[in-house]
């Protein structure tokens, strides 16, 4: 029977790229000459060092730009609140959202459900799979889902005929 799974994931090559990639601007830019502003980076959480609040917010854009240059979906940035280190100096977390959450996944079935089409969607822990008789069906269970889902970024795999 064919079949595909829905799944929300993040190029962690890409994501230590843009990490890279910022903290090599933070070094050559004139304004955080002499200043403790740094991107550092552990798994899927990522943490925001700077002096005070206003470079915590430039350091906190650059990173967002460089990532989605690098072809990350901001949707899975999940920034924390900021918090004193002592003195001015700042920290702020950031953590990369992986997975389709358990709320969503049902959100996903009820979707094709309520749509009528010969489809069936099952959750597979953090994915959703999708199975059908025909092969149209499940594109046009592909193209739903990618209309309707706003919440995460959804991509599809393991399309099996």
């Amino acid at each position: 029977m064919p079949s595909f799974d829905i799944v929300s994931e993040v190029n962690k090559v890409e994501l230590k790229n843009a990490v890279d990639q910022s903290m090599k601007e933070i070094a050559n830019r004139f304004d955080f000459k002499g200043s403790d502003a740094r991107v550092e980076q552990s798994e899927l959480s990522i943490t925001l060092y700077a002096d005070d609040e206003f470079k915590l917010g430039q350091v906190r854009d650059l990173f967002v730009g460089k990532a989605s240059k690098r072809g990350i979906d901001v949707r899975t940035l999940d920034t924390k609140n900021m918090e004193k280190i002592g003195g001015t100096k700042v920290k702020q977390q950031i953590v990369v959202k992986e997975g389709i959450e358990q709320e969503i996944g049902k959100k996903i079935v009820r979707l094709l459900k309520d749509s009528k089409m010969k489809v069936q969607g099952s959750i597979q822990g953090d994915a959703v799979r999708i199975s059908g008789a025909k092969k149209d069906d499940l594109q046009a269970a592909m193209q739903l889902v990618r209309t309707s889902v706003e919440e995460i970024p959804v991509q599809f795999q393991n399309f099996r005929d």
